[in-house]
């Protein structure tokens, strides 16, 4: 509109120019003569500028097309949509980045379409009256498809006039619900929360949040040194049930360890018993059966000494049978013994005769040439 209107000017300027240096006049006087003769015999009237009234209007002229020109092309930035606005009224056509063509009388308002970061800092109360600041940061962009629409309604600085206001409102709302203790663990479901009422209120107005985040939660000194107090309380009554809990494993541990040693050496007692009464009765069993077998050879060599038989029934008794088949008696089991004792003696003499004696009485050398 700028353009369209300083061309018009321009021209208008350029057409009076042209016609004051067609239409103006001068004068001049006509002499005769010289010196004291010289009269004056007429007036002569010139238009000297009428020679620059053509130029000057088609300068005018070009230079208020050329104006006019560029007032009609515009320039959307990146990042930005274009309003387009007609004596003020806004049109719901919007222009996109780039070089545009429009008419003299538009005009066209750019609207910031990127991802734009606020950082504020609130005082805020707690739910028991802490008072509270809340450093807020959130990243929002405005619907590209609605910029005349923010722009008839709220206009550029929606920022202030929408954005600003939810803000403060959303996060005192959502902190007002928590005690300042609860504000301390919960910082992730409340960042959530003031997210939620946020994005609610701003999508109302065309603007879409895109990030948010609480930076900084600050609490006065005096809650500050009390929350410290409890911490240093709490830890100490966790280190001393730490230290009984672990005094009472190591008692347990203790216990335990005796009652397995004790269980050993009970078992190893056991064990060793066992294994003693299992010598015990290895070497009885090895001494039956020394006895058994020597028995057996004596009393084969018994049965052959005296032309007997053994014979074993199926309790394992051995009885001895002479050779008609009728059993030993007492009588000459005694006599066969007698003489097995002697096929002993005789087996093991040396051929020697004793050289000392005894009698009935008295004690006898007996010496052998």
């Amino acid at each position: 509109m700028f353009g369209l209107v300083f061309g018009i000017l321009i021209l208008l300027a350029g057409i009076i120019a042209m016609i004051f240096f067609s239409i103006h006049v001068v004068e001049e006087e006509k002499y005769e003569g010289e010196g004291w003769n010289k009269k004056v015999i007429g007036v002569e009237k010139t238009k000297p500028l009428k020679k620059f009234a053509l130029p000057v209007f088609f300068g005018a002229l070009f230079l208020g097309l050329l104006i006019t020109f560029f007032g009609c092309i515009c320039n959307v930035p990146t990042g930005h949509t274009g309003v387009v606005t007609v004596f003020g009224k806004v049109k719901d056509e919007t222009l996109d980045s780039g070089f545009h063509m429009k008419t003299p009388w538009e005009s066209i308002v750019k609207m910031d379409n990127r991802v734009q970061k606020e950082t504020v800092e609130l005082s805020c109360f707690s739910s028991d009256i802490q008072e509270v600041k809340v450093t807020y940061t959130l990243n929002f962009q405005i619907n590209k498809a609605a910029a005349s629409q923010i722009y008839k309604t709220i206009g550029k600085d929606y920022y202030a006039v929408t954005i600003a206001p939810a803000v403060a409102e959303s996060v005192k709302v959502v902190i007002a619900k928590y005690t300042a203790e609860e504000l301390i663990g919960t910082r992730e479901a409340l960042a959530l929360t003031i997210e939620q009422n946020l994005d609610e209120q701003l999508l109302y107005f065309n603007i879409e949040l895109v990030s948010t985040s609480i930076e900084d939660i600050d609490f006065t000194d005096s809650f500050t040194n009390a929350v410290e107090a409890k911490q240093v309380a709490d830890q100490k009554a966790k280190q001393v049930k730490i230290e009984q809990e672990q005094a009472k494993m190591e008692a347990q541990y203790n216990k335990e360890i005796a009652e397995i040693q004790a269980n050993a050496a009970a078992e190893v007692a056991r064990i060793q018993a066992e294994a003693d009464l299992t010598v015990q009765k290895i070497n009885a069993d090895a001494a039956e059966y020394t006895g058994k077998k020597e028995a057996a050879i004596t009393l084969q060599a018994l049965a052959g000494i005296n032309g007997w038989s053994v014979v074993s029934s199926d309790e394992g008794i051995n009885q001895l049978y002479k050779p008609d088949g009728t059993v030993v008696t007492d009588a000459e089991l005694k006599a066969g013994v007698e003489s097995l004792i002697k096929y002993y003696y005789t087996q093991t003499w040396d051929g020697k005769l004793p050289e000392t004696y005894m009698g009935d009485g008295d004690v006898s050398t007996v010496i052998i040439p």
